[in-house]
């Protein structure tokens, strides 16, 4: 097992779509983009980076929610105090309430199986094995679809530098597929269950643009 440092920011008056999640990260990035790459997930050069991102913003139960995790998680305690505003759009919410949750936690791999929800759309396809998986037989799919659980888990133990000694387990339970939009194009994208002998922290996203709010699980 390996130690890991997440905090939580929830501004709890403040309702919001789920799909607004990327407009979340747009402001914060935005607003406060001399503090840090780590709240836009950019190259110095504009580029996007492709690593696993350790600030994720987050719409939950219709509560907006920024998750930091080590570097992080200490940046949004430094930036705390800093947000007055949040603006999505034309409309600027004033900040009056805000809570944040600050703690260390345990990752790794146990030798129970532990339960977990989805708590916002898992987007596990990408444009490669999205062909694969429409083309496959139910059955199939299902093998496809845990495999890339756990994958994902893997890359996500993997961007925490826990290097995983042993076999990640996952199966899905209750999946059902969504259609959902991103950057103006339909994509399928997965409600869903799963069990898996891997400790993972709630809130945290696996699988594809979890900066975006996507894959959010929830320990059960």
């Amino acid at each position: 097992m390996q130690t890991i440092h997440q905090t939580i920011i929830r501004f709890p008056e403040i309702q919001l779509a789920t799909r607004d999640a990327h407009k979340l990260r747009g402001y914060f990035g935005n607003i406060f983009q001399e503090y840090s790459p780590l709240l836009h997930n950019h190259l110095e050069s504009g580029e996007s980076a492709y690593r696993y991102p350790l600030v994720q913003y987050k719409v939950i139960n219709r509560v907006p929610t920024l998750v930091g995790l080590n570097e992080g998680a200490d940046l949004l305690i430094n930036l705390f105090l800093k947000i007055k505003t949040l603006q999505i759009e034309d409309k600027t919410y004033q900040i009056n309430q805000k809570n944040i949750e600050s703690k260390t936690l345990e990752i790794g791999l146990s030798n129970e199986l532990h339960s977990y929800r989805f708590q916002t759309l898992w987007m596990a396809l990408n444009q490669e094995n999205h062909q694969k998986y429409i083309h496959n037989a139910a059955s199939e799919q299902q093998k496809q679809l845990n495999i890339l659980l756990q994958n994902n888990i893997l890359s996500y133990f993997k961007a925490m530098n826990y290097w995983v000694n042993g076999q990640v387990l996952g199966m899905l339970q209750n999946v059902y597929e969504k259609e959902t939009k991103f950057k103006d194009k339909s994509m399928i994208a997965f409600q869903a269950d799963f069990v898996s002998n891997a400790v993972l922290p709630s809130f945290i996203g696996i699988g594809k643009s979890v900066a975006r709010g996507f894959g959010t699980l929830e320990a059960m």
